[in-house]
């Protein structure tokens, strides 16, 4: 570009003293320093405008569209030299002049290969803006769940939006670039001669003239094009906002469905003074609080619970085969809640197989009871292990037995204990001894029992409500058996076992003609003997 320069200069120069030379072979001071100071100004200018059109070059190298309008019209004269040396070497092949064929060959393979690397660019550059992508299709917005793919709907068509916009921008600031560019070469035009870069004008004005047309052709079909996304973006964003409004009244309903249960949790707590049913109401405040929010959740994200009774229909065998056990345990737990059978709190004995558990009801959830072991008459004999937590499907009423000790107001249960005594003592004084001590430590809970069986009677046909103390005497192969029976307190029986069973031992052994009965063994001893055989007169006894 300097180059131009300093040629514009020195022709410049060259003109202004030839036009004097033509005038007066002797130019004045005067006139040297006037053609001096319009050669500097014509140089500044020329300066100038070639310094603009290289920062406009600069400009165009950064402007994307414009390295895709240039790339794609190197990919037509490439294309379009292809074909011109396609028809020489045809034309070479039927002369038969094999060394140009193979110069043509050589040529038509290179530029084969340009072709390939420019391939991205075969379509016109601009044809984005005149055919723009179509609309990706809104999402159906049926439920707030779609809330956020919604959002990401509008996001996409927003982004879309300001990219055509950016696009469009950028296409108006080539065409202002190039306009600038035609400006500053007709400048030049001017100072030097019109035939200065008349190829690169006629050039230029061809690619002016297909920005612009393209420009034109774009703007209108952005208006089109803006104007759809726009009403998709109204569309998806009015129906996010009937969503959202939905989403609101539901999270209203539900607020209004936990306020209600606190309110009914605080007045149960206010009036129910047992514990047991303040935690069974409490269990079936939350239940049903579960129940209402599933069937409010439900129905409001159902459109059509015809569609859901037929789905579950279908499903119903699936699922009753493949969750057996959980569905029997929630059937298990409708059982024990609104039957009765069992309570929080009450004292129970469950049978697996050989082994039993004596304990406490702590919780009843959903899927199943939970147990606190106790050290029980079952944990001495049996277990010799106490304190367990022990966890009790609810189906387990369905298959296996459990004993309820405190079922209703019955908080007592029947216990025994048997005493053996020799058959030479005075089983008639033993077994009086025994009633008096039993009636006297049992006295307390017979009453109790006597008075809880009277109020069953409404809910059971109860026809022996006899609960003193009930005294049996047997005769055993190894003693006679007393055996005692009275009511007891269900959650402490060892206790009173324990006490019983000291008095009587402490009684009975201030009577000389009782004595208790326990195993004996009489072992045979004979020196010098191979075979030990028992005799009568060699017996000794050892106990």
């Amino acid at each position: 570009m300097k180059s131009f320069f300093y040629l514009g200069y020195l022709l410049f120069a060259l003109s202004l003293f030839g036009a004097d030379e033509n005038q007066s072979t002797q130019p004045s001071e005067e006139t040297i320093a006037k053609n001096i100071k319009l050669i500097q100004q014509k140089r500044d200018e020329v300066k100038q405008l070639t310094d603009s059109l290289e920062s406009i070059d600069n400009q165009l190298k950064k402007n994307v569209m414009y390295a895709k309008y240039n790339n794609h019209q190197t990919y037509l004269a490439i294309e379009k030299h292809l074909n011109k040396l396609k028809a020489e070497i045809k034309k070479e092949k039927s002369l038969r002049h094999k060394k140009n064929v193979a110069e043509l060959t050589i040529q038509y393979k290179s530029l084969e290969n340009q072709l390939d690397l420019l391939g991205d660019f075969k379509d016109a550059p601009f044809l984005e803006l005149t055919k723009p992508d179509d609309i990706p299709k809104s999402p159906e917005i049926t439920s707030p769940f779609d809330i956020f793919s919604g959002f990401t709907y509008v996001k996409l068509l927003k982004n879309a939006k300001e990219e055509y916009a950016k696009k469009l921008k950028s296409l108006s600031s080539l065409i202002h670039a190039l306009e600038d560019k035609e400006r500053t070469l007709h400048a030049l035009q001017k100072i030097f001669k019109p035939e200065y870069e008349k190829e690169k004008m006629q050039l230029l004005q061809s690619q002016l003239a297909d920005v612009i047309t393209t420009y034109d052709l774009a703007s209108t079909t952005n208006k089109i094009y803006q104007q759809k996304l726009d009403d998709s973006i109204i569309q998806t964003t009015n129906s996010i906002k009937e969503q959202m409004k939905k989403l609101f009244n539901i999270a209203i309903i539900i607020l209004v469905i936990l306020l209600f249960s606190f309110i009914l949790k605080y007045f149960a707590k206010r009036t129910i003074s047992d514990n047991e049913r303040y935690y069974m109401a409490h269990k079936i405040i939350n239940f049903s609080n579960l129940i209402l929010i599933a069937l409010v959740l439900l129905f409001s994200f159902l459109e059509n619970a015809t569609y859901l009774i037929t789905v579950l229909g279908f499903a119903s065998a699936g699922i009753a085969i493949a969750m057996k056990d959980l569905f029997m345990s929630s059937l298990g737990w409708l059982v024990i809640v609104f039957g009765g059978s069992f309570h929080v709190g009450d004292r129970v004995k469950v049978y697996k197989g050989a082994h039993s558990y004596v304990g406490d009801i702590v919780d009843i959830s959903f899927l199943r009871m939970t147990i606190l072991e106790d050290i029980t008459l079952t944990t001495y004999t049996e277990n010799r292990r106490a304190g367990r937590i022990i966890f009790i499907p609810n189906n387990y009423i369905f298959t296996e037995l459990l004993a309820n000790y405190t079922h209703g107001k019955i908080k007592t249960v029947w216990d025994g204990i048997d005493i053996m005594i020799t058959f030479d003592s005075n089983h008639k004084k033993a077994t009086h001894i025994v009633r008096e001590i039993v009636k006297k430590y049992s006295k307390g809970y017979t009453d109790i029992s006597r008075k809880q069986l009277n109020s069953l009677r409404n809910q059971y046909s109860l026809k022996n409500i006899n609960v003193e103390p009930r005294i049996y005497t047997f005769i055993e192969k190894s003693g006679i058996r007393v055996s005692c029976w009275y009511m007891t307190n269900s959650y402490a029986t060892l206790t009173l076992r324990s006490n019983i069973s000291a008095n009587i031992l402490d009684e009975i052994n201030t009577e000389p003609d009782i004595k208790i009965a326990y195993d004996t063994q009489i072992l045979n001893l004979k020196r010098d003997a191979t075979i030990v055989l028992p005799k009568e007169e060699d017996e000794e006894s050892i106990s």
